[in-house]
């Protein structure tokens, strides 16, 4: 499924993020759950008023995040999120990622949401990240995915942010292996960190070996970089740009959402 087709149009996919507060258990949670859900929904509603074509959910306040499986009460906290951001969202698509690495729990979560894709940290191959090794279990992951929500699109992140190859494969293998044997349905390119963007000239090497397989931006793209970035991609996920001041964990400002659908506008001119 190509982004066009999920949502609705040939135009690059805006994606908003909806950063979450910390979530019960987690070092920096302050004790309401109430106040995480009107944060997440009030974000939620700034990013539909702005223009943007779709909103991923992501649990970004839990750090220090697990490697792997997350627990219990994080799954519950995304599941009652999830159901605030889809009310607001009404008919847009609606995506959710478990940091670091949880696939199975995200799997779950479109399960039960009705969310209709989820984002994949590592998906193939392994990364040294501040948590340790992280593995892609593709394998598993496909195999319940086809079990529990087969509709759901998996968005994998290739040599994803805030983390190192273990291997020596190049960003270009790394992305041919995503796509073509973790049959991946989009894939995600990254800057080195939360809010840095990446070059645009590996999106051009990926775009010419993986064909028809979209290719998002996942990091650092803001007013300044639309241009050149979305020149060469199908689409971007954006958080920290859409949050006051342009810093990550702030509340999204309607405002900057509404400047940022401008320039997605205007990329689609010029395609």
């Amino acid at each position: 499924m190509s982004v066009s087709a999920l949502f609705g149009g040939p135009r690059p996919a805006f994606v908003g993020v909806v950063h979450l507060l910390a979530t019960p258990g987690a070092p920096r949670y302050a004790g309401s759950l109430e106040a995480l859900l009107a944060r997440a929904a009030a974000d939620a509603q700034a990013l539909v008023n702005g223009g943007v074509d779709a909103l991923l959910v992501e649990n970004f306040g839990d750090a220090p995040f697990f490697a792997a499986s997350v627990p219990s009460e994080t799954v519950a906290a995304l599941a009652l999120a999830l159901y605030e951001v889809r009310g607001v969202a009404g008919e847009l698509p609606v995506g959710v990622n478990v940091l670091r690495n949880d696939a199975r729990a995200a799997l779950g979560l479109c399960a039960s949401s009705g969310a209709e894709f989820l984002r994949v940290n590592v998906h193939t191959g392994a990364m040294v990240t501040d948590q340790g090794l992280i593995q892609g279990r593709a394998a598993e992951t496909l195999r319940e995915r086809a079990r529990l929500c087969p509709e759901a699109r998996l968005w994998a992140d290739v040599h994803v942010k805030h983390a190192t190859p273990l291997g020596r494969e190049t960003l270009l293998e790394a992305a041919l292996d995503a796509a073509q044997r973790g049959l991946a349905d989009a894939l995600i390119l990254s800057g080195s960190r939360t809010g840095v963007a990446p070059a645009p000239e590996p999106f051009l090497a990926v775009r010419e070996r993986v064909g028809e397989c979209p290719l998002l931006v996942g990091s650092g793209l803001d007013e300044h970089n639309a241009r050149a970035l979305l020149a060469v991609a199908d689409g971007a996920l954006v958080g920290t740009a859409l949050e006051r001041d342009g810093q990550s964990g702030e509340p999204v400002e309607e405002q900057r959402v509404a400047r940022l659908r401008a320039c997605f506008d205007a990329a689609a001119r010029r395609q």
